[in-house]
């Protein structure tokens, strides 16, 4: 099981020659073809490796990072080497100044999942700082359990597809529903039902809308609206407007289900501020004409609706307003809690939203206590080590960013998803000590101290399963480990070992033991409420087990039907639209009900006369995220081997920039090489430029140097959403492009680094 399918491997020679999807699945992934030739890939890392800068100054000594070379060393020296110094940072500055990152996908295993093993061991020894929220999510994460009370349930517990097909009259899709994006699921999926749902829907006579800047946001038949990128809080506005000037809002479901949405007329109509923002008002922001907005608020009015907003939509400045604007905008249609109707976040951006729940707990690896009650939001981990002790502003509180001297981080690339590269670079030159365990030499390993080898999903025995899928799957070793890599458990145990602290690690299991261990307490759990489970062994050798699901769910039924008995987690128990908790916290980028804030990056801003097009740094259909970016797919799409960039050819023949070129993209912040892909599906004025790319620097040495590979964060910024949630906005950044017409480099990301041989002490004493 993967992250984007269940399959079968076939393998020789240590390596997995091919893979077949499962026959349940209705649309697999095409990332699945990324794992053929992944085990044995060039850029695998070999064996332990220390950065010879580190070893021959010691820590601290940073300005090499990403563009030193390294020794590797045998495991029992190397263990010896980051114990001590995980055991000095500890005495020395104390469990806050480690940073425990570990953020992002890693393996879709319920035990051998990177940041559930380090977070584990980092707990026995004392704790470390975190991180909170996500990149993908970091507004909504914090915005939405003020308004509805949950985050959580707005993806595991949302309408089905199941009812949409059934019930929905009309789809207003803010952000589209990008089909590319449901090739994924955290834990791994075994369906992807998203396009059969769609067909079915459209067969019954239901009538999709996507609003967005491209046309191939929704696979088949849609109405295209594009308004400019950034503007869907302006347009939800003017749509608003409509319903309540023309009395087409549910007045009832307002006043019963919500509260403060007088405040938030008060705003809307123009009484607080003079401004009405009526569709002639959203028209001069979003350059959709006054009657198309009008139009489509009546045809909302009058049909069962459906109002979704994809995730990208929050990840731009002011990024809490769209899901608050969109949830909102439901609301005054009164179709909440109803079948079919409502609202919905995230449908096209995940295989999650829209799939039956499972009503149980599922088998977890237990990471402990952290004692260490520091946390940073994960987007702001520049900010952290660029300012240590400076003050920020966090949902209502004022907080401290620590000191970190040691970042310990497994599986994840920042490279992919942190913004502005050329800081974090900063950034990450100031801890004393960087650990990154990955099966890869990904840009993080480069900029790395001490690297850990660590076994794929493919090396080792797990089990796999997620709150939204039926099936509970075997993850059964398909090839050998590689060279010297090791499981990331056996890696921390012989760590935790050297510090004393094996037995609270391991609690005396073996790998194996634990994925027993792990399912007998699952398979107790769920036989006591009354579901028969198989044994171990039976599980084992059949390779799967379908659990029981929740079909055909409605989000906020329960709400809909009680408002008094099942109300919403939050101070009214009803929906806020004016939220007295955030207005009290007087942040002047978060009211305390929706409202329309200019992003710092759109075509309407002071920007866009410098960088006049606008691009979308959205996810790839080729792979997920910067994951196997070497795999067979994901190399296809590559425009002499460099990320394409889309553009509309009147775009590019204004630059006399042709299909295949490669372009130089660029603004004050960083440029990078990509290939030109010219498509009339993506609007004027705008680029799409997909994340993931391995970051590959002309001049490593350079932290501000020009990716030639076509990674889009040296192009993003690195501000935040609001001082809610201090999110990532790392969807949308103003460029311009340019024919490349210099010599073109190669690309080196997915090379070995330079290694020198030798030993710890042989780098001491003899300077390296």
């Amino acid at each position: 099981m993967a992250h984007w399918g269940m399959f079968t491997a076939q393998s020789s020679d240590g390596e997995v020659t091919s893979v077949v999807p499962d026959r349940g699945d209705a649309d697999p992934s095409p990332a699945l073809g990324n794992i053929p030739g992944s085990v044995r890939h060039r850029s695998r890392v070999r064996r332990p490796a220390v950065r010879r800068g580190w070893l021959r100054d010691g820590p601290g000594a940073s300005n090499d990072r990403g563009n030193d070379s390294f020794v590797e060393l045998e495991w029992d020296e190397f263990i010896d080497l980051l114990a001590g110094e995980l055991r000095r940072v500890v005495d020395t500055h104390g469990n806050e100044a480690i940073y425990g990152g570990s953020y992002g996908w890693a393996s879709s295993g319920r035990f051998h999942h990177a940041q559930s093993q380090l977070h584990r061991f980092l707990n026995t020894i004392g704790g470390y700082t975190r991180s909170v929220n996500s990149y993908s999510l970091g507004a909504t994460g914090v915005i939405m359990p003020r308004v509805v009370g949950t985050h959580w349930k707005l993806f595991a517990r949302s309408t089905s597809w199941e009812v949409i097909a059934k019930h929905t009259e009309l789809m207003v899709c803010f952000g589209g529903v990008p089909r590319k994006n449901t090739g994924t699921n955290h834990g791994g999926t075994s369906n992807h039902p998203t396009r059969d749902a769609l067909d079915r829907f459209r067969a019954r006579g239901g009538q999709l809308v996507s609003i967005s800047p491209l046309r191939d946001d929704v696979d088949g038949a849609a109405r295209w609206l594009a308004p400019v990128p950034g503007t869907d809080v302006a347009l939800m506005l003017g749509l608003a407007y409509v319903l309540a000037s023309e009395g087409l809002h549910d007045t009832d479901f307002l006043a019963r289900y919500c509260t403060g949405y007088d405040r938030f007329e008060d705003y809307l109509l123009g009484r607080s501020d003079g401004v009405p923002k009526d569709p002639a008002w959203a028209s001069v922001i979003t350059g959709l004409p006054t009657d198309v907005i009008a139009a489509l608020a009546r045809q909302m009015a009058a049909h069962t609706t459906m109002v979704t907003v994809t995730w990208s939509l929050q990840r731009v400045r002011g990024g809490e307003q769209a899901p608050w604007m969109g949830i909102t905008l439901a609301a005054m249609l009164g179709g909440i809690g109803t079948p079919g109707a409502g609202f919905g976040h995230g449908y096209g951006s995940m295989n999650e939203p829209g799939l039956a729940p499972v009503p149980y707990p599922l088998p977890t690896f237990w990471q402990g206590v952290n004692p260490v009650q520091t946390f940073v939001p994960v987007a702001a981990v520049s900010d952290m080590l660029l300012d240590p002790g400076g003050r920020f502003e966090y949902d209502g509180r004022s907080l401290t960013y620590p000191d970190i001297k040691l970042v310990h981080w497994a599986g994840g690339n920042p490279f992919h998803h942190h913004q502005d590269i050329g800081r974090l670079r900063r950034a990450l030159a100031r801890p004393e000590t960087i650990v990154v365990h990955d099966p890869y030499w990904t840009p993080l390993a480069r900029h790395a101290d001490f690297v850990v080898p660590s076994t794929t999903s493919l090396e080792r025995d797990d089990l796999s399963c997620t709150r939204n899928d039926p099936l509970m799957v075997a993850m059964q070793q398909a090839v050998p480990r590689y060279a010297d890599a090791r499981d990331d458990y056996d890696t921390l145990s012989m760590l935790a070992a050297k510090l004393g602290v094996a037995e609270r690690f391991t609690e005396g299991r073996t790998a194996e033991q634990w994925l027993r261990h792990m399912y007998g307490q699952w398979q107790g759990f769920v036989r006591a409420a009354g579901h028969p489970v198989p044994d171990f062994d039976e599980f084992w050798r059949t390779g799967s087990y379908r659990m029981d699901t929740e079909d055909g769910l409605t989000l906020f039924e329960e709400f809909r039907a009680d408002p008094v008995g099942q109300p919403l987690r939050t101070p009214s128990g009803r929906i806020e639209i004016f939220s007295s908790d955030i207005d009290g916290f007087g942040y002047d980028d978060c009211p305390g009900h929706p409202t329309w804030l200019e992003p710092t990056e759109w075509l309407g801003g002071a920007r866009s006369a410098d960088f006049p097009l606008h691009l979308i740094a959205n996810q790839p259909k080729s792979r997920l995220h910067s994951q196997l970016d070497h795999g067979a797919v994901s190399q296809a799409s590559k425009v002499q081997g460099r990320e394409p960039i889309r553009l509309h050819p009147g775009d590019a023949e204004s630059r006399g920039i042709a299909e295949g070129d490669v372009v130089r993209v660029f603004n004050d912040r960083g440029a990078c090489l990509a290939g030109a892909v010219l498509d009339d599906a993506v609007s004027r004025g705008v680029a799409q430029l997909s994340t993931g790319a391995w970051y590959d620097p002309l001049d490593p040495a350079d932290p501000q140097s020009m990716c030639v590979h076509g990674n889009p964060n040296v192009l993003t910024s690195d501000e935040h959403t609001s001082k809610l949630a201090q999110g990532c906005t790392g969807q949308h950044a103003l460029v311009d492009i340019e024919l490349w017409t210099g010599a073109v480099p190669p690309i080196r990301a997915y090379e070995q680094p330079t290694f020198v041989v030798g030993s710890a002490g042989w780098a001491r004493s003899t300077g390296g």
